[in-house]
């Protein structure tokens, strides 16, 4: 049995896709904090989500902020080539 191209093309790519949503999602939501911080009216209360999520983050990456993003990255791309795999498998099914 032979892997076409255009699966391993769309297997890259929504692993891709999939990894960098949720490592951007979480860049974008420290960054949107860390901006709304500079407002000395909610400054301590973004600084307590900025910090939350960072201790969350160190959870995932055995006390690393950005190792535990990564291992949600990872996972996440996993998932969604497993999803793929799963899509391409019951196309062909149907198909034949």
């Amino acid at each position: 049995m032979t892997i076409s191209q255009s699966f391993l093309r769309s297997l890259l790519l929504t692993s891709a896709l999939s990894f960098s949503t949720p490592v951007l999602l979480i860049g974008v939501v420290l960054f949107s904090f860390t901006i709304i911080g500079q407002i000395s009216l909610v400054g301590e209360v973004s600084q307590l989500v900025v910090r939350q999520i960072v201790q969350v983050l160190s959870v995932f990456g055995s006390g690393d902020a950005v190792q535990g993003t990564l291992v949600i990255g990872l996972t996440c791309g996993l998932v969604g080539g497993m999803f793929d795999t799963y899509a391409f498998y019951r196309h062909n099914l149907r198909r034949n």
